[in-house]
């Protein structure tokens, strides 16, 4: 029996990847090197990593990681300047509420993006737990995040569903032993998912209840 959704949070809540994309694709620009989508994507749902690591060997010593930051978030700022909620998203919280799930986040990003987003669109009041980098050892795609979130929770892996847009999110939550609903967005839509009990285009294209009587065999 459910008890518990969890959720993932940029580029599921709000498109924030696909407003980094293009900004760190813009910065890059500055210096006439491209940034290609599949480089990018290897840094969502996870750590800057790969992405810091392509810049490095595309601009050499001639431009720093925190000029290319800068001028990324500056563009991103512009970009995320009224966010807005995918949609589908405050549908899906309403209704997890009331049907009486627990309802909680488990983010690689910091709990300061995520609180700021979360009053930014509204949605704070719906989640009683949220789990972020600050909370675990390890993030995405290791298991820690939604560990604890279970444990935060008081359920059992085969009674949360969990909805995510990366493929590093979808490891985390196979991981942990929990079934994963994939909502990829604009970014993440051609990444090669697989061993996801469902794929949504958005969370406008079923209601929740439909989604968990779906999953939950």
């Amino acid at each position: 029996m459910i008890k518990a959704i969890i959720f993932d949070f940029d580029g599921l809540i709000v498109d924030t990847e696909t407003a980094w994309f293009e900004a760190y694709k813009e910065a890059m620009n500055v210096y006439d090197v491209d940034l290609p989508l599949e480089r990018f994507v290897q840094t969502v749902g996870t750590d800057n990593a790969a992405l810091y690591e392509f810049v490095q060997q595309q601009l050499g010593e001639n431009v720093s990681i925190e000029e290319i930051e800068a001028k990324a978030a500056s563009f991103y700022q512009i970009k995320m300047k009224t966010p807005q909620a995918r949609e589908g998203v405050k549908d899906y919280l309403e209704e997890a509420k009331q049907l009486g799930y627990k309802i909680a986040i488990a983010s690689s990003s910091n709990k300061e993006w995520v609180i700021h987003y979360l009053n930014e669109l509204g949605l704070l009041s719906y989640f009683e737990v949220i789990i972020t980098s600050e909370d675990v050892e390890n993030i995405k795609p290791a298991p820690d995040l939604y560990l604890k979130a279970l444990a935060a929770l008081a359920v059992r892996p085969d009674e949360a569903v969990v909805f995510e847009d990366s493929l590093n999110g979808l490891k985390a939550a196979l991981a942990a032993g929990l079934k994963c609903v994939v909502v990829p967005n604009p970014v993440t839509k051609f990444l090669n998912f697989q061993q996801h009990s469902l794929r949504l285009n958005s969370m406008a294209e079923k209601r929740l209840a439909e989604v968990i009587e779906l999953i939950k065999g």
